[in-house]
Parts: C-alpha cells; sequence; structure tokens
C-alpha cells in the first residue's frame, strides 16, 4: 500500500462542554481517542499530522440549512426553545439544548469542511474528523443527537468542486439525513450497512429504497439483522457493496465509521468487532482515492474510542504496525481487554448465524437484482 498523508482533525474546544451527562451521546470520545492515538505515537512523523479545524461559517451552513433553523437553535441555547423549535426537534431527548451548542456544533461540522478542503487542495489524501458524523440532521430538522449534518455538507462541498463523491455510512444507524439530501442525484453515492429499521432508529433505509429519477441506482441500503455477525457482514460488504464502489469509481470517498456496530453497544443489537472495520478501510485505501472519515455514533465509550484509534492506524496504512499486544489496559484506560487496539475474535452461535445468512443473503440479492443492473453489473 502506498504511503498516505493522513490529517487528525482535532481541537481542544471540541472537549469543553458537550452534550448533557445524562445523553447517550458523549462530545469527549474525540478528545480520548486522540490522546490514545497520541501516547501511541500514531499522530507525529513526517506523512502524519494534526490540523485544528476551522469553524463552519453561517453561510456555510446554510447551505444546506435553513436560516430559520439556524436561528432557532442559537435562540435556544440562550433560553428561547419556542414550540417551532421543538417541533424542529430542539430540545427533544436526543437532541438537547446545552450550554455552548451552536460553537460546538459549528465546529465540529467545520472540522469536516476542513477535511475536505484539503483533500481538495491535495494537502492530504486522508482526514478523520471523529467529532463528524452527523448523519441524521435534515435541511430544519435536529434528530438522533444530529443538529448540523456535516456530512452533507462536506459533500456538497466536494460535489460543487466537480468531484465525484460516494459516501459509505458504517454507523449501525441509517443515515437518513444525507441520504434525503442525495437522493435524486447521481454526483454523490449513498451506501448504508446498517440495522434493520425494523428494529433501530430511524426506521428507514431499506434496499428498496434505491434513489430516485437521477439518482436511481445511486442510494444503496443494507438493512442488516439482530445478531449480525463479522463474516456475515464483511461477506455482504464484498458481494454487494464492493462491486458497486469499484463500478462507481469515485474521485473521493467519505466514510461515517460510527462504532456502535460493535457487540456490546447498548443502543444496537449487532454482533461485530473493530476488526472488520480495518478490513473494509483496506478494501477502501485500494481504491486510491482520497478519504474523508467522520466519527459517529458508539455508545460503549472505550470501545468506541478504540476502535476509532484502530481505524485511524488503518487510515494511516498502518494498521499492521506494532501497537503493543499487551498495552491494552492502561494505556486505553479500560481493564476489560488487554489485547492492544483490535478485539478479540467471537463466536456466534450456529442457529443465529444460519438466521442472519439467509437474511442477509435475501438483502444482498435484492442489490444484485436491482441496483446492479443499473450500473452494468452482472447479478451472479
Amino acid at each position: 500500500m502506498k504511503e498516505l498523508n493522513a490529517v487528525f482533525l482535532h481541537s481542544p474546544e471540541l472537549d469543553k462542554g458537550g452534550y448533557p451527562d445524562e445523553c447517550p451521546f458523549n462530545t469527549r470520545r474525540a478528545g480520548k481517542m486522540r490522546n490514545t492515538i497520541y501516547t501511541m505515537g500514531l499522530l507525529g512523523g513526517k506523512r502524519r499530522k494534526e490540523v485544528p479545524p476551522e469553524r463552519a461559517a453561517r453561510s456555510e451552513l446554510e447551505k444546506f440549512h435553513h436560516p430559520a433553523y439556524l436561528d432557532a437553535i442559537k435562540n435556544a441555547e440562550a433560553g428561547d426553545l419556542t414550540p417551532d423549535a421543538f417541533a424542529m426537534g430542539i430540545g427533544t431527548p436526543d437532541c438537547p439544548v446545552f450550554r455552548g451548542m451552536y460553537d460546538y456544533i459549528s465546529l465540529a461540522s467545520g472540522a469536516s469542511l476542513t477535511g475536505a478542503r484539503l483533500i481538495l487542495s491535495g494537502e492530504t489524501s486522508v482526514a478523520f474528523n471523529p467529532s463528524g458524523g452527523f448523519h441524521h440532521a435534515g435541511p430544519e430538522k435536529a434528530s438522533g443527537f444530529c443538529f448540523v449534518n456535516d456530512v452533507v455538507l462536506a459533500a456538497m462541498l466536494l460535489a460543487d468542486s466537480k468531484k465525484k463523491v460516494l459516501f459509505l455510512d458504517l454507523d449501525v444507524h441509517h443515515g437518513d439525513g444525507v441520504q434525503d439530501a442525495f437522493y435524486e442525484r447521481s454526483d454523490v453515492m449513498t451506501i448504508s450497512m446498517h440495522e434493520s429499521g425494523k428494529t433501530l432508529f430511524p426506521g428507514t433505509g431499506f434496499e428498496d429504497e434505491t434513489g430516485r429519477g437521477a439518482g436511481e441506482g445511486y442510494c444503496v441500503n443494507l438493512p442488516l439483522p439482530v445478531g449480525t455477525y463479522e463474516e456475515a457482514y464483511k461477506r455482504a460488504f464484498d458481494e454487494a457493496v464492493l462491486p458497486l464502489i469499484i463500478k462507481y469509481n469515485p474521485d473521493v470517498f467519505i466514510m461515517e465509521l460510527g462504532m456502535d456496530a460493535l457487540s456490546g453497544d447498548p443502543l444496537a443489537h449487532l454482533n461485530l468487532t473493530n476488526n472488520v472495520y480495518v478490513d473494509i478501510i483496506n478494501s477502501i485505501l485500494e481504491q486510491e482515492k482520497p478519504v474523508l472519515a467522520t466519527g459517529g455514533g458508539g455508545y460503549n465509550v472505550e470501545s468506541t474510542v478504540r476502535a476509532w484509534a484502530l481505524a485511524w492506524s488503518a487510515l494511516c496504512g498502518e494498521e499492521e504496525h506494532d501497537l503493543g499486544i499487551g498495552l491494552g489496559g492502561v494505556m486505553l484506560e479500560n481493564t476489560e481487554w488487554a489485547g492492544g487496539l483490535r478485539d478479540r475474535t467471537l463466536i456466534t452461535d450456529a442457529g443465529i448465524r444460519d438466521t442472519v445468512d439467509a437474511e442477509i443473503q435475501r438483502v444482498t440479492q435484492y442489490i444484485k437484482d436491482n441496483v446492479f443492473p443499473l450500473h452494468g453489473l452482472s447479478q451472479k
């Protein structure tokens, strides 16, 4: 694999304040992950560096979000939470009002825009914003811990620069906000692998949601059953996703690395380890195109921190770097697993495997039958 020029996007300002403690979304995950990779020597060097993000300007936010909605966020922070704002999702349990919220979301979303600009300028081939990935937010709707959709903003910036973009969403929740934004476009292809909307928020992202008009076939969803295990997940990627990626041949990738698909996440029901993310990241890097990666979900904080650190090492092309087998406990502030960054192998019950395999086979076959032909791909 060729050497990569990688940028890690973070600022100490992103570690201040944040969502209330009772909210499952922990904004301090990015800072913890940054401390881990710094301690392990994965931030310095000739082709790696940390870059503080630029805050998204109001004019940039308005490229996707309505001015009245942005005003409502600022007013709610100042203590004026109106019924109209509440109807927009502001002040709900999953999108609570908190001190410094406008500054936080404009900086977190600005980090993804900073990464996109660095890619466009040729200054980097890989950028990672662990504070990003707010894929549920709509033009005037807060949802699922997401106020401002940094993924849409970054994709729009890249597409406006005549780049063909492929968004690969590995968060356990379907990225409905991103899908809706590009549902009728072919210059941004969205592919989402997520727990089925039959069992998980936001209740969308079924296999028959494939785009409309010019976007027909450029929206791809793989809803996954409860208990999906690593080999089945990777098989679905290899059979239904990778051929589309290769055929579409984008100029740049955006990847959402939500870690709530990991086994044991308190808000979801899949059974993955962080090793599968390395496999998929490597498949993307083999396409030799720039990659903008974001964070996303992940509600077991220490598992998410370790998984993001492993993902960063893979994005830097160093996933086989000696990350210190046995470091685990003290360095990662986690005594559950002392095997370094990689998760232990999980064993899945044969009965569960059979059920999962049958459903994933059905979904992948639907993609092959209904989406592959739109791109001139064989259905075999």
